[in-house]
């Protein structure tokens, strides 16, 4: 069994998504595909994205993927946003993902990137945007 490392703790605040690893997401070994895991933090960080600038945008990079732990069928996958900068049109949020077994508290961080996207009009062009003012 892997056990979170000292002092690592899930960010603060609620993920953007949470979602139950299944078989068909897994190699015949029981870890969960890669892949699968990277669509989940595209997704979140998706998410954070169109609401910072207002509408759509696309995926433009995923740097620094690291795959630290497997994930597991029937692991709860929990993933977290920070939105790190934000450019003319462009957006840089650095995404992690947490597991937690389903029968236990213990979470700890499977996969981290920091993932840029682009805010675009309705001819697919990127757009300016001005993000909303922080408190």
């Amino acid at each position: 069994m892997t056990h979170a490392m000292p002092g690592e703790t899930p960010p603060a605040g609620v993920p953007m998504i949470r979602t139950i690893a299944m078989p068909a997401d897994s190699n015949p070994d029981g870890d969960i595909f890669g892949g699968w895991l990277m669509s989940q933090m595209d997704l979140a960080a998706g998410n954070l994205a169109a609401r910072v600038a207002r509408g759509r945008c696309v995926t433009v990079s995923a740097d620094a993927m690291s795959f630290l732990r497997p994930v597991k069928i029937g692991d709860e996958v929990s993933v977290y946003c920070e939105l790190l900068s934000t450019g003319r049109t462009s957006l840089k949020i650095n995404v992690e993902a947490w597991r937690r077994r389903r029968n236990t508290h213990e979470e700890y961080r499977v996969t981290k990137a920091v993932f840029t996207f682009v805010a675009i009009d309705a001819e697919g062009k990127p757009r300016p945007f001005s993000p909303p003012e922080t408190p």
